[in-house]
C-alpha cells in the first residue's frame, strides 16, 4: 500500500515538470528568435529553459497564448512558422525593426485577439488570410512600408474595435467590406495614398468614435450621413480632394475644419453651408 502511494505521489509531482508546449508552438518560438537576429535583442531567450521562462511570452495550460516583444530590437523578417502559434491572444511586436512580409500563415492564428506589428519596416501587401483572425479585437499595423490594397477581407473581422494602419503606403479604393464592420471604434487610415471615394455607408459605422482618413488622395463629395455617427468625438478628413460644400456641423468636427487640396496642391477650406443647401448639392 506505501509503495503505492509513493508511486502515485511520484506521478502527480513529476507532471508539471514534463509537461510543455507542442513542438510546432516552440519551434515557431525557436524561428522567431534566429529569423530576427535573437542574439542581439535586448532581453534575449536562453533555449535551454522552458518556454514559459522566455522573456516576453506568457504560457498556460501548456499552450503560448501571449508573445509581447516591445521594442526588443527586433531585426529580421518574421518566420512562416509564426503561425504554429495556434493558441496566441497576443503578439506584439511594435517597435522594433522588423523588414519582410506579413506572413500569410497569420492566418492560421484563430484565436488571436491582439495583433500590433507597428513601427517596424514592414513592406508588401496585408495578407488577405487576415480575414481568418475572427477573433481580433485590436489590429495595428501603422508606421511601417506596407503597400497594395487594405484588403476585402478586413470586413470579416466582425469584433475588431480599432484598425490602425496609418503612416504605410497603402493605396486603391477603400473596400465595401469596410462599412460593414459596425463593431468599429477607432479607425485610423492616414497618411497613405488611398484614392475613391467616401461612401455614404460609413453611416453603418454606428460604434465610430474616433475617424482619421487625413492626408490621403480621397475625391468627391463628403457624405453628409457622417452626421449620422452620434459617438464620433475625433475626426480629421482633411487634406484630401474632397470638393463640394459641407455642414457647419462637419466642419467643426474635422479637426483641420475641412482643410483640403485642389487640382494645383493648394490648400482650400470648403465652403461651409446649412444643412439644406448641403443635401440639395450631394443629390
Amino acid at each position: 500500500m506505501r509503495k503505492t502511494t509513493l508511486l502515485i505521489l511520484t506521478i502527480l509531482l513529476s507532471t508539471p515538470i514534463l509537461a510543455s508546449v507542442s513542438l510546432p508552438e516552440k519551434d515557431a518560438l525557436v524561428k522567431l528568435y534566429i529569423a530576427t537576429n535573437g542574439s542581439q535583442w535586448k532581453n534575449k531567450w536562453n533555449l535551454d529553459e522552458p518556454v514559459s521562462k522566455w522573456f516576453g511570452v506568457k504560457v498556460s495550460e501548456d499552450k503560448v497564448i501571449s508573445v509581447d516583444l516591445t521594442n526588443n530590437n527586433l531585426v529580421g523578417e518574421l518566420p512562416k512558422e509564426l503561425g504554429n502559434l495556434v493558441y496566441l491572444q497576443k503578439l506584439k511586436l511594435t517597435r522594433n525593426a522588423i523588414s519582410g512580409t506579413i506572413p500569410e500563415t497569420i492566418g492560421n492564428m484563430k484565436m488571436l485577439k491582439i495583433l500590433n506589428i507597428s513601427f517596424n519596416k514592414l513592406t508588401g501587401n496585408i495578407p488577405t488570410s487576415i480575414g481568418d483572425v475572427n477573433e481580433l479585437i485590436l489590429l495595428e499595423l501603422y508606421m511601417n512600408k506596407l503597400s497594395g490594397q487594405l484588403p476585402s477581407e478586413i470586413g470579416k473581422l466582425g469584433k475588431l474595435k480599432k484598425l490602425s494602419v496609418y503612416n504605410n503606403e497603402l493605396q486603391g479604393s477603400l473596400p465595401m467590406s469596410l462599412y460593414q464592420m459596425r463593431s468599429l471604434k477607432v479607425l485610423l487610415l492616414n497618411s497613405n495614398k488611398f484614392t475613391g471615394k467616401l461612401e455614404s455607408e460609413i453611416a453603418n459605422l454606428t460604434q465610430l468614435e474616433v475617424f482619421s482618413l487625413f492626408d490621403n488622395n480621397m475625391e468627391g463629395q463628403i457624405p453628409l450621413n457622417l452626421e449620422k455617427l452620434n459617438r464620433l468625438r475625433e475626426m480629421n478628413i482633411s487634406y484630401n480632394m474632397f470638393n463640394g460644400p459641407v455642414t457647419k456641423n462637419l466642419s467643426k468636427l474635422d479637426s483641420l475644419n475641412m482643410t483640403m487640396l485642389n487640382q494645383e496642391g493648394l490648400a482650400v477650406n470648403l465652403q461651409v453651408v446649412d444643412k439644406n443647401t448641403a443635401l440639395t448639392n450631394e443629390e
